[in-house]
């Protein structure tokens, strides 16, 4: 009879969201059996000697973007597993007269057959009202998170009404499900957008100004309203702006389920960047003006926890949709939107530690806060993933905080062709992943695991996340 374990990791520092620990970790199939000093626990098959670096809980982007306009279910979690991620939580769309139910089970068999991380769905609802049907089918599949896209308002029927956001909240709050929102004043957007076509304001640099930042502020606002009208749970997704920031906490103050998150775009990048990427920089919410207080204002709300969790809104698209808007950022010759969206998804691990941890000096505990344990705690994975306790999935990111290197695009594998921080000096990377006990990342860089290995996951519904100061 084998006695023992399968798995030991030792000598690194074990990272929670709370505290720091030199100690071993545990782990027999898929799951963490025990935690303590390596010589109390038994035998292992395998040993990981993860000295001089951090064990965190696996890292996990909860805001990207897989289909056929994106990268695929292929590349995705592969470039993502080459970053150190280990858990996916991307939006997905239905197709024209598709139900949810008969989407989820055309995407879960794509996804498993592909993806070499685990991961689960978040479904984008148009302004569809039979759409909504299939929400509680969606919940029973686990499910339990659902965007609406507050402007967008040229993009067929993307953008809902405020009438559509009471009904979802409506049907979401007895199933204890979240939803997100994309909130910009879209009616507000399209007239300022218009305005500056036919004004001949039609360069990369004028986009930004037809965003402004208080388009964002009055959609959270509303979304917050009617949420408390409804008594359903929110998310603002890729908040950008300090205005936004200021009414989520006041929601906050008052006992309200608001949660948001942030991206490092918003945290590093601003509006400068339009002068030389042009529309490749083009995203939504806008990158915000260098000048103002933005930036700043997103990395403190983070630090004292009014901001949750950070993620990638990875959102590439091939050079050859995006060309055409260095003409004109609005529309192309035919008339056809430029597309919104960016990579991030291969930058994201390495920015937050570098300029986060490194650079501004937070603890990485505020690291596991931010993309390990709120993710899960917010999407209904906590304490399966995001977090490191006996029970617990075996999701490890095993990071090197030593070596600066830079971050160039011929590191990366997405579709987009090249990267907002070409040439951004970094310090520390992954060295190691485990995804259910399993090594995904080698210390070489390589993927142990093949597509098909990732795992679909059944959520429940959101757990309030980690406040406070996180240091």
């Amino acid at each position: 009879m084998k006695r023992g374990v399968d798995t030991i990791v030792r000598g690194g520092q074990v990272v929670t969201a709370s505290d720091v620990v030199e100690t071993s970790v545990a782990i027999t199939g898929d799951t963490i059996v025990a935690i303590g000093p390596e010589a109390l626990l038994p035998g292992a098959d395998r040993v990981i000697d993860a000295h001089g670096k951090y064990v965190l809980p696996g890292l996990i982007d909860c805001h990207l973007h897989v289909g056929p306009e994106y990268d695929d279910w292929t590349t995705a979690p592969r470039a993502a597993a080459r970053t150190g991620l280990t858990t996916l939580l991307p939006f997905v769309i239905y197709d024209e007269g598709e139900t949810l139910p008969r989407a989820f089970a055309r995407l879960r068999e794509e996804a498993e057959a592909r993806s070499v991380l685990d991961f689960g769905f978040h479904f984008i609802l148009n302004h569809e009202p039979a759409i909504l049907d299939g929400i509680p089918e969606a919940v029973r599949q686990g499910v339990t998170s659902f965007k609406l896209f507050m402007t967008y308002k040229k993009r067929g029927k993307r953008m809902v009404s405020d009438e559509f956001i009471a009904k979802t909240m409506e049907r979401l709050a007895p199933l204890g499900g979240l939803c997100q929102l994309h909130c910009e004043n879209g009616d507000i957007l399209c007239y300022l957008e218009d305005k500056a076509i036919a004004e001949g304001r039609t360069a990369p640099t004028d986009f930004p100004p037809t965003c402004p930042d208080w388009t964002e502020e009055e959609a959270i606002n509303r979304a917050i309203l009617i949420a408390r009208l409804t008594g359903c749970p929110m998310y603002v997704v890729h908040l950008s702006t300090k205005l936004g920031l200021e009414r989520i906490k006041r929601a906050q103050a008052e006992g309200q389920r608001v949660w948001a998150e942030t991206c490092p775009q918003y945290l590093l990048l601003t509006d400068k960047e339009m002068e030389r990427w042009g529309p490749f920089a083009k995203i939504g919410p806008p990158l915000r003006p260098a000048d103002g207080p933005d930036r700043q204002a997103l990395w403190t709300g983070s630090e004292l926890g009014f901001v949750s969790t950070i993620a990638s809104d990875h959102a590439p698209r091939v050079p050859a949709a995006k060309e055409p808007g260095r003409k004109n950022i609005f529309v192309d010759a035919e008339g056809k939107s430029i597309p919104f969206g960016a990579p991030s998804l291969e930058t994201m691990a390495p920015l937050v530690y570098s300029e986060g941890v490194v650079k501004r000096g937070l603890p990485i505990t505020w690291m596991a806060r931010v993309m390990s344990e709120n993710p899960a705690r917010i999407f209904g994975l906590y304490p399966r993933k995001g977090a490191i306790r006996v029970g617990a999935d075996a999701d490890l990111t095993i990071w090197n905080p030593e070596g600066e290197w830079t971050i160039e695009r011929g590191q990366h594998l997405g579709i987009a062709g090249f990267t907002p921080y070409e040439g951004w000096a970094v310090r520390g990377k992954p060295w190691m992943t485990l995804v259910r006990g399993q090594t995904v990342l080698n210390p070489d860089g390589t993927l142990e695991q093949k597509p098909g290995y990732g795992r679909y996951l059944r959520r429940a519904g959101p757990k309030a996340p980690l406040a406070g100061a996180a240091r």
